[in-house]
């Protein structure tokens, strides 16, 4: 890990993080004055003492100094450095849940907030993992733990020094490997039930040229208005909704 400490803020990140055991945690923060009565934070005041936790309470101004200004709801763990997982984590989480493995990739996406996203989609979408680059790339951060809502808790997260030879080393595994671009295969005909792995590129320039050659089939998103890109994690979550429509039909298309 390159930093040795991170913060988590909100409500709900904060109590997701509590409730999962394997997250080392140093200390919890809570703003002054906080209406005693609110049901989630007393949640999370029972689970600090529960773990044993350090508790503080502090002005709002330290909470703000310690987010960077950011809407941390008057509460803030300090935890260690966010652990990553590697790829054999992400098909044991496959293989422990008796599916194929459905894993997304994402090629520089930049921006925290919409890894976030990303995050909470794979997680309610039953992904089994996301896979980022190490370089040029944003990673686990505050602002994606607090934009995720607690997935990042749930979510598995692989950071690979290579996109390319990881992709090359999925196919070698039985994974097939979908992109998304502006041309190819309607989303919405994709296959996702056999072992799968999705491709979403990043914010201003798609997928990396490299790592298109790698790819099994391209997935494209129809739009019939004058804006002919999505967001980044608006187009993520709905082909990744289109994953879980495989694995998961309405009862009168089985």
């Amino acid at each position: 890990m390159e930093n040795k400490h991170d913060f988590i803020m909100g409500r709900h990140p904060v109590v997701a993080a509590l409730q999962n055991q394997e997250q080392s945690i140093n200390k919890l923060f809570l703003q002054s004055g906080l209406h005693q009565q609110d049901a989630t934070l007393r949640q999370i005041v029972q689970l600090a003492k529960k773990r044993q936790l350090v508790v503080s309470t502090v002005p709002k101004s330290k909470l703000d100094q310690l987010t960077n200004h950011q809407n941390h709801q008057g509460v803030v763990l300090a935890v260690a450095a966010f652990r990553y997982a590697t790829l054999d984590d992400l098909f044991a989480r496959a293989a422990a849940l008796h599916e194929p493995p459905l894993f997304l990739l994402l090629d520089s996406i930049a921006d925290p907030h919409n890894l976030g996203s990303m995050l909470r989609t794979a997680d309610a979408a039953g992904f089994h993992g996301i896979i980022i680059p190490k370089h040029r790339a944003v990673g686990l951060t505050a602002t994606v733990a607090k934009t995720a809502a607690g997935a990042i808790e749930r979510v598995p997260v692989a950071r690979v020094t290579n996109l390319v030879q990881t992709v090359k080393e999925l196919k070698e595994r039985g994974v097939w490997v979908f992109g998304t671009d502006l041309s190819g295969t309607d989303y919405r005909h994709w296959d996702a039930k056999g072992a799968s792995a999705l491709i979403i590129g990043s914010e201003g320039s798609g997928m990396a040229p490299l790592l298109k050659k790698q790819v099994d089939e391209m997935l494209t998103i129809p739009m019939i208005g004058k804006i002919q890109s999505l967001n980044a994690s608006v187009a993520a979550g709905l082909v990744m909704y289109r994953g879980y429509d495989c694995r998961h039909p309405l009862a009168g298309e089985m």
